[in-house]
C-alpha cells in the first residue's frame, strides 16, 4: 500500500522559512520521479515542483523558482521540499504526490 505522510508546515511570516518532508512507503522510492503540489483556499490543485529519481533533475514553477529547492534521500525514502522567501501567497496546503497517490497534506500558512 502506497502511504506518503507529509510534515513541516506552519505558521510563517513573510521572508521566512520552512522544511517539509515527505516519508514515503510501499513502493520503490529511490526509482520514482516524485512531485510537491499545493492547494491555495478556494482554489484548485497546483504543481510546485518535480525531482526525478536519483535527484539530479528538478523542475519548479516560475512563481517559486529561486526561493523554493526539491530534494530526496532515497536511503531515507523522504522528499523535502525547503521553502525560502515566503510570500502570502504561498498559503496552501502542501502535498507530496507519486503518481496519483498522494498524502494528507501539511497545511503553510504565511501571514504576519
Amino acid at each position: 500500500e502506497v502511504q506518503l505522510v507529509e510534515s513541516g508546515g506552519g505558521l510563517v511570516q513573510p521572508g521566512g522559512s520552512l522544511r517539509l518532508s515527505c516519508a514515503a512507503s510501499g513502493f520503490t522510492f529511490s526509482r520514482s520521479m516524485m512531485r510537491w503540489v499545493r492547494q491555495a483556499p478556494g482554489k484548485g490543485l497546483e504543481w510546485v515542483s518535480t525531482i526525478n529519481s536519483d535527484g539530479s533533475s528538478t523542475n519548479y514553477v516560475d512563481s517559486v523558482k529561486g526561493r523554493f529547492t526539491i530534494s530526496r534521500d532515497n536511503a531515507k525514502n523522504t522528499l523535502y521540499l525547503q521553502l525560502n522567501s515566503l510570500k502570502t501567497e504561498d498559503t496552501a496546503m502542501y502535498y507530496c504526490r507519486y503518481l496519483d497517490y498522494k498524502g494528507q497534506g501539511t497545511q503553510v500558512t504565511v501571514s504576519s
